[in-house]
């Protein structure tokens, strides 16, 4: 891989950070932004960052909803976005329940959150610079996976997601 090319990606957790944390949310009208979302993806994507989303979707091991009912619904999302000019690069989920995982998803348990797996998985396929690249969640085990994956994160409390982005952005850490 050409170094050159390689950019800096921010890793962001779903429910909680881009729009409100409704409980298995996995249909459009489940989905209320969170204020400042779509500003701050594309802040991201205009300060040439690589912008994933990387979420633990354990309603499908608990047969909530399907695989297929999350693609539709992150294919939204990013249809949503792009009316603000702005675009999530790739998506990543994690299906995997040790409670509730009929060993379908058992190859990608290291995918669950507090396991970096799916940030992995992001750098192995994506031309990422570790160094600038961050995490965005609203839990504990989100900024452990960041720390697993050897990454800054940062724990996001529900206030506009553009206003702590240009934060975090802004701190020397991330500096490239």
């Amino acid at each position: 891989m050409n170094r050159t090319f390689l950019r800096p990606a921010v890793f962001l957790d779903r429910d909680g950070v881009l729009n409100e944390d409704s409980g298995y949310a996995y249909r459009p009208d489940q989905i209320k932004w969170i204020a400042g979302a779509a500003e701050a993806v594309r802040f991201l994507n205009d300060a040439n960052y690589l912008v994933f989303v990387v979420t633990n979707q354990t309603g499908i091991s608990r047969d909530l909803y399907t695989e297929n009912d999350v693609k539709e619904l992150h294919r939204w999302m990013n249809a949503e976005l792009s009316i603000n000019g702005a675009r999530i690069d790739d998506f990543r989920y994690s299906p995997f329940h040790p409670d509730y995982d009929d060993g379908q998803f058992r190859s990608i348990a290291h995918w669950r959150k507090p396991s970096a797996g799916m940030i992995f998985d992001l750098i192995k396929n994506w031309p990422v610079k570790k160094q600038g690249s961050f995490m965005i969640g609203d839990r504990s085990t989100d900024i452990e996976a960041a720390q697993a994956a050897n990454i800054p994160g940062f724990l996001f409390r529900g206030e506009n997601l553009m206003k702590f982005i240009q934060k975090v952005t802004s701190q020397n850490v991330l500096k490239n």
